[in-house]
């Protein structure tokens, strides 16, 4: 052999055939443990050289190597289509043994011919589309269940936690509601008392005004500061969400986790809806979004 080959010895091409039957090639070769010829037949559109090379190792477990070379000494990849590999010659080798292999050349399809075998080759592709879509799609429901029994898991403790932050956030904001009416009761009250009882309207005039002027002054510094108008719902759910924050650090609430956890829940939730369409209606996703 030429210094630097994987093998010692090689072997006349005629000890490997190549014949096609039926459209298919069958590969003719001497098993070196059984001493015996055995055919492969393999399919060049899906079959690789690892594949073809794993068959012939399983049929022979005396043999320790095989593998597969061209015709300048280069390996081939085991990825490598045998489509591909019958189209030029090529090295067999088996153990310490080359095999050189001339594949016979085929004959050029017309081009129509060529065409309805294009058309073929995708028929098959669709079809077998079809047939394992609905494992592709059982297997991704059952990982998208998985991960919303692990979300919901994480959630538990955080919405338990929220539900207990929110009820003592809107006791507080409530109570501070309350507070504000005794507050404005108790002034209009002094302030009756005060002009009917104590002093006369022409006194307690001057104070009402001042009294209505430092409001207006309140509440546009609330909106300097907040940039809102003193509306009493957005009042409210401001303060709610002053209280709901601070308790929130006082407990290790982490609300950027929180919300992290509810996101991921919403999206896996509406992947699963997305899923489980087409499984009803035995549409493809691709349709389904088209639709939406």
């Amino acid at each position: 052999s030429r210094e630097g080959e994987p093998y010692s010895t090689l072997v006349p091409s005629d000890e490997v055939t190549i014949n096609y039957r039926h459209g298919l090639p069958v590969i003719t070769l001497m098993l070196p443990t059984r001493s015996e010829r055995c055919q492969f037949t393999v399919k060049p559109v899906v079959t690789t050289v690892g594949a073809f090379l794993q068959d012939v190792l399983k049929e022979d477990k005396g043999i320790e190597r095989a593998e597969v070379f061209a015709t300048d000494g280069s390996k081939v990849s085991d990825a490598t289509l045998m489509e591909v590999l019958l189209m030029n010659d090529f090295k067999l080798v088996i153990n310490s043994t080359a095999y050189n292999v001339s594949p016979p050349v085929k004959d050029k399809l017309s081009s129509e011919h060529a065409t309805e075998m294009e058309d073929i080759k995708s028929l098959v592709h669709r079809l077998f589309v079809a047939l394992h879509l609905e494992d592709h799609q059982i297997r991704k429901e059952r990982e998208l269940l998985q991960k919303l029994d692990h979300l919901k898991g994480e959630l538990l403790p955080l919405e338990q936690m929220k539900a207990r932050i929110m009820d003592s956030a809107d006791a507080k904001t409530s109570r501070l509601l309350w507070v504000g009416l005794a507050l404005m009761s108790t002034q209009g009250g002094a302030l009756a008392w005060l002009t009917w009882w104590v002093y006369s309207w022409d006194i307690m005039e001057p104070v009402t005004y001042f009294i209505t002027y430092g409001s207006a002054m309140a509440f546009y510094a609330y909106f300097v500061l907040t940039k809102q108008d003193y509306i009493y719902p957005l009042a409210k759910d401001r303060q709610f969400l002053h209280y709901f924050y601070r308790k929130s650090k006082n407990q290790h609430f982490n609300v950027e986790r929180y919300n992290k956890l509810k996101d991921d829940l919403a999206e896996a939730e509406e992947s699963l809806r997305r899923l489980r369409q087409p499984l009803r209606l035995r549409l493809p996703i691709q349709e389904i979004s088209d639709k939406d």
